[in-house]
């Protein structure tokens, strides 16, 4: 398994670039800083997620003055040859984004997610540590469908009921509710319950059988007997459904609903403390790293395979000795590396690319 051909179409600062990576081992991208090996990676996790990890504006991704990118993927899994192809067009109003995957429309992340599973280390990635909930969601999110792609349903049957939910509420800010309305509520918060309650059990399995994996992570990378916890942490207490109806008067004024899964949060603590707050710099890049690794170890585990691993100027941000450590920990399989700097000594890319001049 793995990604055996790349190209990109005015995509971010490429006219055009192919790339050949090394489906079972180490890729390096080595070249100057804004000279687009980020960019590259952007490519390969868009093929996967349809997204990007650096912005949230597809335009962002299209080559300045053209108004159409793409991105093309070849992998193969065991024998089977898959095509994967992402189109971006910029309209006047928005940025459309067309993903075929063999010809076909993708029904669902969960469908890029069985094609292309990966894990991306940026410098940013300490954000999941140090920022607010919505990077943590996001992460075990992500994650959730990355280890079984068929919770894709439970993850897009809350999206809905919460964007109805939300939209019902708008639709009457500020407004008194009269009897028929409250029993509409009612109907509403019957869904937003029902879909909250599984997801926030999957959630909490995941963060259960990922927490002791973060441990002996953190463990390794930061050389001490430091007892990380991972926990989930709802944004209510007793029964959602009496939670729900406690804060009406709130959502109404507000006009979107201010208790549920969309306000939940993954919480790490090192040997007790908040790492949200009160853990140093080097312990949150640390313990970034350890969430990454415990998440592709836990894809690894549980879906028998290997995630393609993504690792951008990670080693920048990183002293020599962690460096190593990081590199001793990485499990086997394809990797892609981007750096501006020497590489670790421990690094032995089986191919080095030049994206000024291709491979």
């Amino acid at each position: 398994m793995g990604l055996h051909e790349l190209t990109l179409r005015h995509f971010r600062p490429f006219d055009e670039f192919t790339l050949h990576p090394d489906p079972e081992a180490v890729t390096v991208l080595l070249s100057p800083n804004g000279t687009g090996k980020t960019s590259v990676l952007e490519a390969v996790y868009a093929l996967a997620t349809a997204g990007s990890f650096r912005t949230t504006t597809a335009s962002d991704m299209i080559k300045t003055h053209f108004d159409l990118a793409e991105v093309h993927g070849v992998l193969f899994q065991e024998e089977r040859r898959i095509q994967v192809d992402l189109t971006l067009h910029r309209g006047l109003r928005n940025t459309t984004k067309r993903m075929l995957v063999n010809g076909q429309r993708p029904t669902s992340r969960a469908s890029l997610a069985e094609v292309l599973p990966l894990t991306v280390f940026t410098p940013e990635g300490v954000d999941v540590i140090r920022q607010g909930p919505d990077h943590r969601r996001t992460l075990i999110t992500n994650l959730l469908t990355d280890v079984a792609p068929q919770l894709s349903e439970v993850v897009e049957r809350f999206a809905r009921s919460l964007q109805q939910r939300n939209a019902w509420l708008r639709a009457r800010q500020g407004n008194t509710l009269s009897s028929q309305q409250r029993e509409e509520l009612e109907i509403w918060d019957a869904e937003f319950t029902a879909a909250s309650e599984v997801l926030v059990e999957a959630r909490q399995s995941l963060v259960e059988r990922l927490s002791p994996l973060v441990d002996h992570y953190y463990r390794e990378l930061a050389h001490d007997e430091s007892v990380v916890t991972t926990d989930y942490e709802r944004s209510w207490t007793g029964s959602l459904a009496s939670a729900l109806h406690a804060v009406i008067p709130d959502d109404l004024y507000r006009g979107y609903s201010t208790v549920g899964p969309h306000r939940d949060d993954v919480v790490f603590h090192l040997d007790g403390r908040d790492t949200r707050r009160q853990a140093s710099q080097g312990e949150q890049r640390s313990l970034a790293l350890a969430v990454r690794l415990a998440g592709h170890d836990l894809v690894r585990r549980e879906r028998a395979l290997t995630p393609l691993l993504l690792l951008d100027d990670v080693f920048s941000e990183l002293d020599p000795v962690r460096s190593d450590r990081l590199l001793g920990l990485l499990p086997g399989g394809q990797t892609l590396v981007t750096t501006a700097s020497p590489l670790p000594h421990a690094l032995s890319p089986s191919v080095v690319v030049d994206v000024t001049v291709g491979p």
